[in-house]
């Protein structure tokens, strides 16, 4: 059916007649039925043909139980288990079961996907989908407009080996000698098969998602503030053991919107919590009603806990004074300095390492192309996304600098402290940009143990400040931008013994070696 619609459309926009032959003969073979599960909760058969083409359903990993019910989810996940990771995208079933029509019957397949198929769960899926076979035609990212929404796709099309297809495969229009999983391409002998980069141990443990509060525990700074000036309560302790400063993605890109969140932390029962009275009152009465609708008896039960609190990214940052952290989607792949106090939300990926090298490093324009190649994309904007597994787990680090080493181990490593003293000037100055001292003074919080805050100063310069973004800084990229950037690549080139000048594609083969070996 979509491909005689597709037909149709053809014709019209190029002033021929509407074809009064279906591409399909008889339509009585048309069957309307669930593809990827039976109504008794098995794989269902598909039909033998030549060729498998369509345009399966677009539903994210994370929306299957919300949108599909959690009887349904959770048969899909027990048939398929073993083929489809559980955090893929519901179109992934689709090419992992037309992978096995391939073998079975089916010459070629042809299915379009949301561009995230290249990249984490998505791409192992279509690992599974293709292993043994030929990616013999692909898009890697192209517009797509569904009832007035544009998001990404991508389209691919595989074949069994002998098909004779080895000698005419495409990629985005153009002739390549190979197409790999992540949708890129090797022509003659530049190309790189990122895919075939695995985790690395000595990164593990280091980079995490934030926080995922799963209720409106975020409350305004002017009022936390409020609850910080209280006097004790009535076991003793100050409101300042479950109030915290909080950020999200956007208060890295944009501004911070002065929020602090009601944190009590993962084992505290509601009896000591309600001995926080007003944070308490607070909570129940903006989160306690929501969570009642909640399918996990848990997350019901214990109401005034946070939905995933991230006990191992709390450990981790025990013991530092600060912590870097980055979005998890960005247009531009900013990192920045977070003070310790500060709860990062889920849209923040926050890395426990506190020494200026590992952010020089993290800032490279080395790490960014390992992180673009490496990570997946939201389809309506296109934007990037960072993750801990796929971008940061992956990256080589030059020897003797990786984060399984204490900063303290290479603080006299001239390597460190080159990279060190340009990271530490790429950040003074971006600061310098962002908060002008004639604009801004800094306020210290009502109990110690905060950072201070940014205030504008008149306002002027509270509408001034408003366009004083990182992202809007990146947008336009000055050139004492470019040049703090670029001292910052060299030094980092030159500790992996690179010239400074190597191009990105050189640096990623260096990079997948280091990976591998």
């Amino acid at each position: 059916m979509s491909v005689w619609i597709g037909e149709i459309q053809w014709m019209r926009r190029n002033g021929f007649p509407g074809s009064r032959e279906p591409i399909l003969d008889p339509l009585e073979t048309i069957e309307c039925r669930d593809a990827i599960l039976t109504p008794e909760g098995g794989e269902p058969d598909w039909p033998d043909t030549d060729v498998i083409i369509g345009n399966p359903p677009f539903l994210g990993g994370k929306l299957l139980i919300s949108n599909l019910g959690e009887e349904y989810v959770s048969t899909l996940f027990q048939v398929y288990d073993g083929r489809v990771p559980r955090e893929a995208d519901l179109v992934c079933y689709w090419f992992v079961k037309a992978g096995t029509r391939t073998v079975e019957t089916t010459r070629r397949v042809g299915l379009v996907a949301t561009n995230s198929i290249r990249g984490g769960a998505n791409r192992r899926a279509l690992e599974q989908a293709t292993g043994g076979k030929v990616i013999f035609d692909a898009w890697s990212d192209e517009p797509w407009v569904i009832d007035g929404a544009a998001v990404r796709v991508s389209l691919v099309c595989f074949s069994a080996e002998d098909d004779g297809v080895a000698a005419d495969r495409r990629l985005d229009g153009e002739t390549v000698d190979e197409v790999y999983t992540d949708l890129t391409a090797r022509r003659g002998e530049s190309g790189l098969d990122l895919t075939k980069a695995g985790r690395l141990a000595r990164n593990a443990g280091v980079a995490f998602m934030g926080d995922t509060k799963g209720g409106p525990f975020d409350v305004p700074g002017d009022l936390a503030r409020e609850w910080l000036r209280e006097p004790a309560n009535p076991n003793g302790r100050p409101n300042s053991d479950v109030l915290k400063p909080w950020m999200n993605g956007m208060a890295i890109t944009r501004r911070s919107a002065d929020k602090w969140i009601v944190d009590f932390g993962w084992t505290m029962e509601e009896r000591e919590a309600a001995l926080y009275e007003s944070p308490f009152q607070y909570a129940k009465k903006h989160v306690h009603a929501m969570r009642q609708g909640n399918r996990i008896e848990e997350h019901r039960l214990r109401w005034w806990r946070h939905l995933r609190p991230r006990q191992e990214l709390r450990d981790a940052l025990g013991g530092l004074s600060r912590y870097v952290g980055t979005p998890r989607v960005a247009k531009h792949r900013l990192f920045v300095w977070l003070d310790a106090s500060i709860l990062p939300d889920s849209a923040l990926i926050a890395i426990a390492r506190e020494d200026d090298t590992t952010f020089g490093i993290l800032h490279s324009r080395f790490h960014e192309v390992w992180s673009l190649r490496m990570g997946t994309w939201l389809g309506k904007g296109n934007d990037p996304r960072y993750t801990p597994t796929t971008t940061f787990e992956t990256f080589p680090f030059p020897d003797g600098l990786s984060p399984d080493i204490p900063a303290s181990d290479y603080k006299a490593d001239p390597r460190a402290e080159a990279i060190a003293s340009a990271a530490r000037r790429l950040v003074e100055l971006r600061d310098r940009w962002l908060n002008p001292p004639e604009w801004v003074e800094w306020i210290e919080e009502p109990v110690r143990g905060y950072p201070p805050r940014p205030v504008p100063r008149h306002e002027e310069a509270a509408t001034a400040l408003k366009k004083r973004t990182l992202t809007n800084l990146y947008n336009a990229r000055p050139q004492w931008l470019a040049d703090a950037h670029a001292q910052l690549d060299a030094s980092v080139a030159a500790a992996y013994g690179w010239p400074g000048d190597i191009s990105d594609d050189a640096a990623l083969r260096e990079l997948l070696a280091r990976n591998r070996r």
